[in-house]
């Protein structure tokens, strides 16, 4: 394992001493600190009793993690992952981006850009590190306040 600097919670487990970190490996997007998001996400749906699905990708949209617990919907695999696309293609909340995305508003249909990929409802947030955005999550399983409560735990436990 190796220190990344200024960033002592999340060490990167790189195992190819040839390789150096991501520059969301090197800004503190490591395994360990995804696997702490998706357990805080999954913490918030135990507490709750709602099976959800939370994917968490780095800088380049790329998979970091992901997990669906037992009993979520299949249909949630799909949707975390496109929340965690949308947050980072957007650097925002998908919550954000229903209401001008509503009929009459000025970005009407924008849940088809990039192929339908675009979720114009809660649950997907970006991860940023002292004001970087170094990549984001999607959370999906419950309706879109439990769904955005627990992407706040995964935000806070990212830090």
């Amino acid at each position: 394992m190796t220190d990344l600097p200024g960033d002592r919670a999340f060490l990167i487990d790189n195992v190819d001493a040839a390789r150096g970190p991501t520059a969301s490996q090197a800004t503190g997007l490591t395994l360990a600190a995804a696997r702490a998001v998706i357990a805080a996400v999954e913490g918030v749906a135990r507490s709750i009793g709602v099976a959800m699905s939370c994917a968490v990708v780095d800088s380049g949209a790329q998979l970091v993690a992901f997990e669906r617990m037992d009993a979520a919907d299949l249909v949630t695999v799909i949707l975390a992952q496109d929340k965690a696309f949308t947050a980072l293609a957007n650097q925002m909340p998908t919550r954000d981006l229903a209401p001008i995305s509503q009929p009459g508003t000025e970005f009407f249909g924008y849940n088809t850009v990039a192929g339908g990929r675009t979720i114009i409802f809660a649950g997907g947030m970006p991860l940023y590190r002292s004001g970087v955005l170094v990549g984001a999550l999607g959370v999906s399983g419950g309706d879109s306040a439990q769904d955005q409560a627990a992407a706040d735990a995964g935000v806070a436990a990212f830090g």
